[in-house]
């Protein structure tokens, strides 16, 4: 067995890595991510022996990334919940899937869209089917929060983009495919009343500051809320596709159609016509 070296012991990179530098460890906190958080439940998803899963999650449980609580007496059962400093760990998460995407599936383009048979277009189709995890809530434009899915709407249109501008600050910086935010948001503003009439809610959801959102918001009037994923739970929960734009992960331009029961039901991704997709959006969310 390698000994440890002293130097170790101060270095953050190795101390993180003895908590959470394994294959299964990382796979474990990503299905948790996803909102699979019984134990048949990721010995299902992961394909996993019981005595392994067992052991990665006595481990992440005892540095406390993890919370077991009990859903079930007689005998008593345990989902397991991430802690504050488990979701912490959710930006490492996507900063791993989108290194990969970027140098391991792709040809190391940085770029804010994606080609059609790309391992992160064909990982946003098979989302049709699951389901948006209960309880995550994102900070909204209103200054309220908000969970992804509007209550007691017929359909939910969820639309990421990267980022708009912001009144009085400074351009975005250019990465091909990351243009149009504004028109994005204008065109569901527009289209707005039609979603409205359908029974249809509106939602954008971007990884910009709630207060840069909100001027945004104020200034064009929006008539739906944006929603803030600045600390990338959405993101982790859906193993959506991201760039690096100054340093700053974004999420690429796709739209979601969720059901009232929080069920993916359409994904339309890469998005390049952006008038087209409000209205494909739109035909969507009232064929459900």
């Amino acid at each position: 067995m390698t000994r440890r070296r002293q130097t170790d012991d101060t270095c953050g990179i190795a101390q993180a890595a003895g908590v959470v530098g394994d294959w299964w460890t990382l796979l474990v906190l990503r299905e948790i991510a996803r909102g699979h958080v019984r134990f048949d439940r990721l010995a299902a998803e992961l394909g996993l022996s019981r005595k392994v899963l067992s052991e990665r999650l006595t481990t992440l449980t005892g540095h406390e990334v993890l919370e077991r609580r009990p859903y079930q007496d007689r005998p008593t059962r345990y989902e397991y919940v991430l802690t504050e400093r488990g979701r912490d760990l959710l930006p490492v998460l996507v900063s791993l899937q989108d290194w990969a995407d970027r140098w391991l599936l792709g040809d190391g383009t940085l770029t804010g869209t994606a080609t059609g048979g790309s391992g992160e277009t064909i990982r946003v189709h098979q989302l049709v089917g699951t389901r948006i995890p209960d309880g995550l809530e994102l900070p909204g434009t209103d200054g309220d929060v908000h969970s992804p899915v509007a209550p007691g709407a017929r359909a939910t249109v969820l639309f990421a983009y990267p980022a708009t501008g912001v009144p009085g600050g400074p351009p975005r910086p250019d990465v091909p495919g990351a243009a149009g935010c504004t028109l994005e948001n204008r065109l569901f503003g527009e289209a707005w009343p039609r979603f409205d009439a359908a029974g249809i809610a509106v939602r954008g959801v971007s990884t910009q500051l709630p207060g840069e959102q909100a001027r945004f918001a104020a200034a064009e009037n929006l008539p739906f809320v944006l929603l803030s994923d600045e600390r990338l739970r959405l993101a982790a929960a859906l193993r959506l596709p991201t760039f690096r734009s100054a340093q700053d992960l974004r999420l690429k331009r796709l739209i979601l159609v969720v059901d009232a029961q929080r069920t993916l039901r359409h994904a339309l991704f890469p998005v390049t016509d952006i008038p087209a997709a409000v209205e494909e959006a739109l035909a969507l969310g009232s064929s459900l």
